[in-house]
């Protein structure tokens, strides 16, 4: 089905048909919802009967029944109260497990879905979104749903039994008053629907200032050190505020109008129980009516009114939890542009060979970066990529990870597009280091065995040998079993380099790209892993970004890059022979001034 149709059905249908495969839990929770009013109901019936039983004695309803003694129907009476109380009491067990257990499952599934979906999409996606807003629909979206699912349905579909199964009762018992009690109920669903559709966009607000708020701490608190820095602790602070009040402001909209329901609603019940009373009254002391009757009526329009009390909250936590949904929903349905291929790749025969052909692209609302760009880089050879700063470097390595969609043309590996490719067996052939390291908050030991889970402890510490970190890592208080906190904020940039290098080699992919793999790194641990990089790089293809051009120098090959375009190509000492755009940034990096 289209996903524009799907978005613009009603959040609840779109929720039942996102959990179609938990429907025999659902049907067993609502079974059981119905089953527990059904026995709630049947005490004022019982009250009634044993009215008539005091009243009548052996005229009574169960005397034609057979047992014409008082004390039989008593006894009878006491037997069935204590069977309907039971299986109350049991029916209400298994729908508060079923309904939480309902509740427990959506939310997880909600959020796998909503995760594993967010995973597939492209990086145009994160460029466009916030992190904290994400993390509200994760978070706090999911969990409105699942406290609605804890109480609320339950509520709704037992209120609706309420309303049949009392409505049929009273109309068979006494028309005539019964149908006092159903005048509030048609004003009462007509309010309920209008206010309904007012709450609706109120609640929508509310989530997508909560949305806000969210991103806003989110932000604020990966950029502490820069508040810091800065100064700027008081401007924030109030930023914060701003986006608080609001959510506040938005809340006490919502709130203003759905607290206006529940009085509206009790002066309806009011006048429907005034009026059986009085009517009802009278019909039983004019005999048209039976005393155990009326008893019975009095008894059930308080089952049948009172709960409508509560629609009002039912209601508010209904639309919260649908705004809710809606969200979570949206986020689930955002379409996936960058599909896998079917193609398989055996990593252990994999050449490395990468073929860019007339490769155009440009980011969104941005101008053309590479137009027809060819580039062919040989099997296990070693090519540099320099050029000024928004020249393209980068972008070449999110274009063979496939993070973007090409505009037009093909990137090959040994020959096969890589739009054809598996996507995780694309990715796994490439081991990347890059310029944005982050670290998972964990130790050392787990950052550097991330890709390759089954590791043992001597192959890490040989790869952190290769990166130029063994050393640092023996000195930390528990070696490589240290906790390198949150995106790595114990360590020095230099040294998360360094770890994030040493992943990159454990992963052992045939294709090494090494984005600003240096960046962070003093000029002593740079030349102690340009002196490892021969053996790293030893019978892989390797592709490295780099803006210290002496981090490509002993590449077999290095590209020049201005504008998307190669302008220059060849190695170091041929580059620096023609004394264009690779010599002139030799200069200014190393002072060079020979006329070679």
């Amino acid at each position: 089905m289209n996903r524009s149709k799907i978005k613009n059905k009603p959040p609840l249908q779109r929720l039942l048909r996102s959990q179609k495969k938990h429907k025999k839990l659902i049907l067993a929770a609502i079974t059981c919802s119905v089953l527990n009013k059904i026995f709630d109901l049947a005490p004022p019936v019982l009250i009634g009967i044993s009215v008539d039983v005091v009243v009548r004695e052996d005229k009574s309803w169960l005397a034609g029944l057979g047992f014409e003694a008082v004390t039989s129907q008593l006894a009878i009476l006491a037997i069935s109260s204590f069977l309907i109380w039971t299986a109350e009491s049991y029916f209400e067990y298994l729908y508060g497990v079923l309904w939480r257990n309902l509740a427990q499952t959506t939310q997880h599934n909600l959020r796998i879905q909503a995760y594993s979906h967010i995973q597939k999409l492209e990086m145009s996606f994160f460029e466009s979104d916030s992190s904290g807003r994400l993390l509200s629909i994760l978070n706090d979206d999911i969990n409105q749903l699942e406290r609605f699912l804890d109480h609320g349905a339950n509520q709704i579909l037992q209120l609706i039994v309420t309303v049949t199964i009392v409505g049929l009762a009273m109309t068979y018992l006494a028309p005539g008053v019964a149908i006092f009690a159903f005048v509030p109920i048609p004003l009462i669903l007509i309010g309920s629907i209008k206010f309904q559709k007012g709450l609706a966009p109120r609640y929508k607000d509310v989530r997508d200032k909560a949305g806000d708020l969210a991103a806003r701490l989110s932000n604020n608190l990966g950029g502490m050190l820069t508040i810091k820095s800065f100064a700027t602790e008081s401007w924030e602070l109030e930023r914060v505020n701003n986006d608080s009040n609001l959510y506040q402001i938005s809340n006490q909209k919502a709130i203003k109008l759905s607290a206006a329901f529940i009085p509206l609603i009790r002066f309806a019940i009011l006048f429907a129980f005034l009026a059986i009373l009085i009517v009802g009254g009278l019909q039983a002391w004019k005999g048209i009516i039976e005393i155990g009757s009326y008893s019975f009526l009095i008894f059930i329009t308080q089952r049948l009114l009172w709960p409508l009390t509560t629609l009002g909250h039912v209601l508010d936590d209904y639309q919260r939890s649908m705004a809710s949904t809606n969200r979570v929903l949206d986020l689930i349905d955002t379409p996936v542009t960058i599909s896998s291929g079917r193609i398989r790749l055996g990593l252990k025969s994999l050449k490395g060979r990468i073929e860019f052909n007339n490769v155009s692209f440009k980011y969104n609302d941005r101008p053309l970066l590479l137009n027809r760009f060819n580039l062919n880089i040989h099997e296990g050879s070693t090519v540099g990529v320099v050029g000024p700063t928004g020249s393209g470097k980068s972008t070449l390595v999110k274009l063979i990870l496939r993070l973007y969609k090409l505009d037009q043309g093909d990137i090959k590996i040994d020959g096969i597009p890589i739009d054809q490719v598996d996507l995780l067996d694309l990715r796994k052939c490439i081991a990347l280091v890059s310029q944005e390291v982050y670290l998972f908050h964990g130790t050392v030991k787990e950052n550097i065995s991330y890709g390759n889970k089954a590791a043992g402890h001597d192959q890490i510490i040989k790869a952190a040998q290769l990166s130029e970190a063994a050393e640092f890592i023996e000195k930390l208080p528990e070696g490589y079993n240290t906790l390198v906190g949150e995106r790595g904020q114990k360590l020095s940039g230099g040294q998360c380099q360094r770890i994030a290098l040493a992943r990159a080699i454990l992963k052992d992919a045939p294709i090494l790209i090494l984005d600003e793999a240096t960046a962070s790194v003093d000029n002593e641990t740079e030349a102690a892993i340009q002196r490892s990089l021969s053996k790293i790089t030893s019978n892989r293809t390797t592709l490295v970004i780099a803006h210290r051009l002496s981090t490509v120098k002993n590449a077999d090959e290095i590209i020049v890059l201005d504008q998307g375009l190669i302008k220059e190509r060849g190695t170091h000492h041929s580059l620096l022979k023609n004394k264009g755009i690779y010599f002139d940034l030799w200069k200014v990096q190393a002072g060079y001034e020979s006329n070679e």
